[in-house]
């Protein structure tokens, strides 16, 4: 069911006649009485720079112009991605900002993407940056959680879905397809994943070098926020510490869990799960891996103040270290996704360098640790221009690899980036290409171009503890004015779907359909101002 708000005007004669007079000049041109009443707070809205990313740059403009003719003073600050991050997260310094949650595999799972509306994860640091408060909420999403039966899981994050939608915290604004290429005259083998693309934690196991050279080359436009596995926030941080850090458990394409430095999961009751430990498995320094790390690793993420990964964690009550392979998880209350999920994102650390480290967070990137034991090690990182990691021959799926190393070239912007790609500098794009690029890269006879869709989001995230925002009926109006399907249409040439909920249409076992939609509406932004005691002084500016 698509819900609209309508205008709602008085039904006298004067009244129509003046709704008449309105609709023939124009609404922006109507003055309405606004005595003793003071303008909103001009609004900052936050978003990435042209170069990082041309769509949500331009996307902030558009729906700037749009605010303006609602009435609203609109100021765009295009930020650098590492620093908007930042103020997004740490800071929650904001008033509205543009950025993106995305489609990692572990997230077709609903967990995480629910979690980003939780009240406690509105914590600096933590994945509810705009500070939406529901207690309703919180207790469904306590409940789902908790929920083996399938069926009753679903409908709760059904529900969910329902409930925050009408409130709308966050404007998921698009669900922009994975289109990426790579050159198969390089390198073949590769099987994309929705939401990931090319750049996944398989892609690098999976190639396989069509000629002499077995360095795998991957291009893009961003490094990472830093390498600090207990302090990065963004994606491009984890694509690439995940190749060097082992899991438990590594996920398919398929959501599949594979036991990976776990030989085996096993639930023992309600509460406690066992996880048996593979054998032989040594650090890159050359130290075994054993239970006793894997227990310190948890418990030293309760520990540390790092919201990234508390979504998965917040059931965790400790790990216990059993015997040299065994270690016992034991959870607050019944977890539906723990051994599936959880055990598939938490990195595991060597005790016997991370025990000396009080305050992670407080690490320079000079002092921090990049030792792992996962199928690949850490050679180098180069800000701003270059990352280097190499297969690690003694890890248990180093036989199945038949790459040596792979590359990370940093550029510009995805320009520099498809310019590496058509000259053989880089074989493969590690994030999507820009519309007018994709179909010069079809007519390149050496590259492949993939397209997979996305159940991640670029989202507009309101500041709920600030003014205006604080009031849900803007929030509402805003959003009603925000035009999303022109962006699809005409940043992304339509390669990508209008946003609805925070569980994507492709993800469609979760997915609720029947939401609250905000299609685009100025008239209905209008009379939800209206309605909620807004109104516009002689020069349009939105008062209260």
């Amino acid at each position: 069911m698509t819900y609209r708000r309508t205008n709602r005007i008085a039904k006298s004669p004067m009244a129509k006649k003046l709704w008449v007079a309105m609709a023939s000049v124009g609404l922006a041109s109507v003055t309405l009485p606004a005595a003793s009443q003071e303008p909103l707070p001009s609004i900052t809205l936050t978003t990435t720079t042209e170069s990082y990313d041309p769509i949500r740059y331009e996307a902030a403009f558009m729906v700037a112009d749009r605010w303006r003719e609602l009435g609203f003073d609109v100021n765009v600050a295009p930020t650098e991605f590492s620093t908007a991050l930042e103020r997004f997260y740490d800071q929650q310094d904001f008033d509205v900002t543009i950025l993106g949650w995305s489609g990692r595999t572990d997230r077709l799972d609903p967990q995480f993407f629910l979690s980003t509306l939780d009240s406690r994860e509105a914590y600096p640091g933590g994945n509810n940056p705009g500070g939406y408060e529901n207690s309703e909420f919180d207790e469904l999403f306590d409940l789902q959680s908790q929920a083996f039966d399938l069926d009753e899981r679903q409908r709760l994050v059904m529900e969910m879905q329902e409930l925050y939608k009408s409130d709308i915290p966050v404007v998921v604004l698009f669900h922009r397809d994975e289109v990426v290429a790579f050159n198969h005259e390089a390198f073949g083998g590769f099987n994309p994943m929705a939401g990931e693309g090319l750049y996944s934690e398989w892609g690098p196991m999976e190639a396989v070098a069509e000629g002499e050279r077995k360095t795998l080359r991957i291009g893009g436009p961003q490094e990472p926020d830093n390498l600090n596995p207990l302090s990065s926030t963004s994606v491009w941080g984890w694509k690439w510490m995940r190749l060097y850090y082992d899991r438990l458990v590594r996920l398919s394409a398929d959501v599949e869990p594979l036991p990976w430095a776990a030989e085996s999961v096993e639930q023992i009751d309600d509460t406690t799960i066992a996880v048996t430990l593979r054998d032989g498995m040594t650090f890159h320094d050359g130290e075994a891996v054993t239970a006793e790390d894997v227990a310190f690793t948890y418990n030293y993420y309760l520990d540390q103040q790092y919201g990234y990964f508390s979504s998965y964690l917040s059931v965790l009550d400790n790990a216990e270290h059993i015997d040299e392979r065994t270690v016992h998880f034991h959870l607050k209350e019944p977890s539906a996704s723990f051994a599936s999920i959880s055990l598939s994102q938490i990195p595991i650390l060597p005790e016997h360098i991370w025990s000396e480290i009080d305050d992670a967070a407080a690490l320079s990137p000079a002092d921090t640790p990049t030792i792992g034991s996962g199928p690949f090690q850490y050679e180098r990182f180069d800000r701003g221009e270059f990352m280097a990691i190499s297969k690690f021959e003694d890890h248990f799926y180093a036989d199945e690899i038949d790459i040596d190393g792979v590359e990370f070239i940093i550029y510009a912007d995805m320009e520099g980036v498809y310019t590496g790609l058509q000259t053989g500098q880089i074989d493969v794009t590690a994030w999507r290409m820009e519309p007018g690029q994709i179909g010069l890269a079809e007519g390149e006879e050496h590259l492949t171009v993939v397209n997979v869709p996305d159940f991640g989001y670029f989202h507009m995230t309101y500041n709920t503890r600030r003014a205006p925002f604080d009031d849900r009926a803007v929030r509402r109006a805003l959003t009603m004015a925000t035009d999303r399907e022109r962006m699809v249409n005409v940043l992304l040439d339509g390669r990508g779907e209008v946003g609805s909920s925070v569980i994507a249409p492709v993800n469609t076992f979760w997915h609720e359909s029947f939401v609250e939609r905000f299609d685009f509406d100025m008239d209905a932004a209008r009379a939800e101002l209206e309605e909620a005691g807004y109104s516009w002084d002689s020069d349009g500016r939105i008062v209260r």
